[in-house]
Order: structure tokens, then C-alpha cells, then sequence
């Protein structure tokens, strides 16, 4: 989708037209899941981030100022509320100890689920090198545009990349 074309979904969406958001939604729900799964390492609770992500995009639509590039402003949502979440449930949850068996738990039943050679490779990747790929690859973001949201220089964000896809080469599964 382009801009153009977002901005259409985003003007539609302001008119209570439930099929702009569902063009929205078609279009960018891995993304959004994508980025929110980067902060939260957990299945559940970025299913969760993204369900209640585009309850959001419904109500903060008429925000929605064009001209700097959708992707960006999308994944910058779905981000801040990854990180609000996971700051409300590690307040929420007594010395991290529920938090570990369910994260082990989850990732016992992704290993199950998703025995994916792909997956696997990003694994042996840093955290913010996998965030990176994703942004890239699944988000479709620009360099320029990964660099905006990671707060971090375009040539650093690049080179990152370079070395993160290195290592994918290198991965024997």
C-alpha cells in the first residue's frame, strides 16, 4: 500500500468506514505483529498488542498526519504501545517469576508451531540486528526510516543490517 493509499484507509477510517481500517489491517497486521513480537518475545502478549493496536488506529486515525511515510508512523505506534505494555505487566507481575514460566512455556510451543528454518536464523541474531531484518524485510521501511524509529545514524542502521544477513548466510540448519 502506498501513501496515497493509506490515506485514503486513514480518511475512510475517520468517516466510521470499517473497511478502511480493514485494508489497513490486511495490508500491515504482520508488520505490526513483527515489531510488537521484536519488544515482547512473547506470542501471546503480541497478539494481544496487536489486536488492541488497530482498536487504537480506529480511535487515533484523525492523528494521522501524511507526508512523512505511514510505515513509520505505524511501527512507531505499535512500539510505544509494545513497550507501555511490557512496563504495565512487569509492574504487574511479582519478581519476573510468572513472566519466565510463561515465556518458556511460549517458547516451548513456538518451537512446536513454528519449526521454521527462517526463524531459527534470526535467532542467532541480536536483538536489535533481528528488529532491523524484520523492519526491513517484513516492514518495508527504508534505512532512513528504520534509522528515525531506532533513533540510531542510517550508516550504523545499514551496516548493521549488512552484518545481521552475514550471519543468516553463514547459518547451517
Amino acid at each position: 500500500m502506498n501513501d496515497q493509499q493509506f490515506e485514503g484507509n486513514i480518511r475512510r477510517i475517520c468517516q466510521n468506514d470499517k473497511d478502511g481500517l480493514k485494508n489497513i489491517y490486511e495490508d500491515y497486521c504482520p508488520m505490526i505483529f513483527s515489531a510488537v513480537s521484536d519488544i515482547l518475545k512473547n506470542r501471546e502478549d503480541a497478539e494481544d498488542v496487536t489486536s488492541e493496536f488497530f482498536i487504537r488506529l480506529w480511535n487515533i486515525a484523525d492523528t494521522y498526519r501524511g507526508g512523512r511515510g505511514h510505515r513509520g508512523w505505524l511501527i512507531t505506534v505499535a512500539r510505544n504501545m509494545a513497550v507501555d505494555y511490557a512496563r504495565k505487566k512487569s509492574r504487574e507481575l511479582p519478581a519476573g517469576e510468572i513472566r519466565e514460566d510463561r515465556q518458556e512455556k511460549s517458547s516451548a510451543e513456538d518451537r512446536v508451531l513454528c519449526k521454521l528454518s527462517l526463524e531459527q536464523a534470526l535467532m542467532t541474531l541480536k536483538e536489535e540486528e533481528r528488529q532491523i531484518v524484520n523492519l526491513k524485510i517484513m516492514g518495508e521501511l527504508t534505512f532512513r526510516e528504520i534509522a528515525r524509529i531506532l533513533k540510531k545514524p542510517p550508516g550504523t542502521v545499514a551496516w548493521r543490517y549488512r552484518t545481521a544477513m552475514e550471519k543468516l548466510k553463514e547459518v547451517r540448519l
